[in-house]
């Protein structure tokens, strides 16, 4: 199978969130997640994000930005159908080199406990899993709501 990793662009939106909308268990928050509030994040970071096209359809995505001192990935997934076939690390990889180009030498991420998949694949790839901090966090807009798919 034949697969071509770029960078993401608004024009990717409405492909991507219909990938997001079909992995069971994806967490999609309302303000964030929806076209505004990516095209912001894409716009802030414009060279870090991936999008994965196999089979003219975009089946992995990958929304990754910085604050001028870590990197951050989001959002990381591959279409069912499209998996255990390296796009996931691929992806990542690009990320990380397109953060390198921009003077980022970490990376952090947050993977669900409950996905076992996600878990899976970040141990598979090397990234250390740390139990030498908590990870907290405020809400500032309690209608930027976070809907799991079924």
């Amino acid at each position: 199978m034949v697969h071509t990793i770029r960078q993401m662009t608004m024009n990717d939106y409405a492909e991507v969130y219909k990938l997001w909308r079909g992995i069971r268990g994806f967490g999609i928050r309302t303000i964030d997640d929806s076209k505004e509030g990516v095209s912001s994040f894409i716009r802030r970071n414009p060279t870090t994000s991936i999008v994965a096209i196999a089979d003219e359809k975009i089946v992995g995505a990958l929304l990754c930005g910085h604050d001028g001192r870590s990197g951050c990935f989001y959002h990381v997934c591959v279409h069912e159908d499209y998996r255990q076939r390296g796009i996931g690390k691929e992806m990542a990889t690009v990320a990380m080199r397109a953060l390198k180009k921009e003077h980022i030498n970490k990376v952090n991420l947050i993977a669900f406990k409950s996905n076992e998949a996600g878990n899976a694949f970040w141990q598979h790839v090397g990234a250390k899993l740390r139990d030498d901090v908590n990870y907290y966090d405020f809400d500032l807009n309690e209608e930027n709501i976070t809907r799991f798919n079924s």
